[in-house]
């Protein structure tokens, strides 16, 4: 089901004074997680999972303790994830560079093309909507996407 920003209600948007480009965000986001949904599906991965791809993919190799860390689940869990990514062919546990004791969990070439196969045609359509404006009206618009991001982050718990 595709989500529009009409889907939100406007007239109870409006009636709470909310503009179209905050009405805007809210949808934008609502179709980011429509689309890692789709991402999942395509991998057929779940949520949690989907996010462990997403950490190892931008930043590489990581250890199951950092791996756990960052998606907030304890090492138990995350071993119990990286099983299955292991067993669907989507990650392999390597020997930790420095330290021969400790292991790294690191996408496999196959699953990383897979996934950005995915996720790519969506990052360049959105990277080529900013050729539509010039650097002024970019600057606009990173301050704006800017400040909205730091509105989340200051209501976010500290260590989030």
């Amino acid at each position: 089901m595709a989500i529009s920003p009409e889907s939100h209600s406007p007239s109870a948007a409006h009636r709470m004074g909310v503009r179209p480009p905050t009405r805007l965000i809210r949808a934008i986001l609502d179709l980011s997680k429509a689309f890692q949904t789709h991402v999942g599906r395509q991998l057929t991965v779940n949520s949690t999972d989907l996010a462990a791809m997403e950490f190892i993919l931008m930043n590489g190799a990581m250890g199951p303790t950092e791996l756990a860390k960052r998606l907030g689940i304890t090492t138990a869990a995350v071993t119990t994830v990286v099983d299955r990514l292991v067993a669907l062919g989507h990650v392999i546990r390597t020997k930790h560079p420095d330290d021969r004791r400790a292991v790294v969990v690191e996408a496999t070439p196959a699953s990383a093309a897979r996934a950005m196969a995915t996720i790519m045609p969506v990052v360049r359509a959105i990277e080529g909507t900013l050729d539509d404006f010039d650097e002024a009206e970019q600057a606009v618009i990173t301050r704006y996407l800017e400040r909205v991001e730091s509105a989340y982050r200051h209501e976010l718990p500290v260590g989030s």
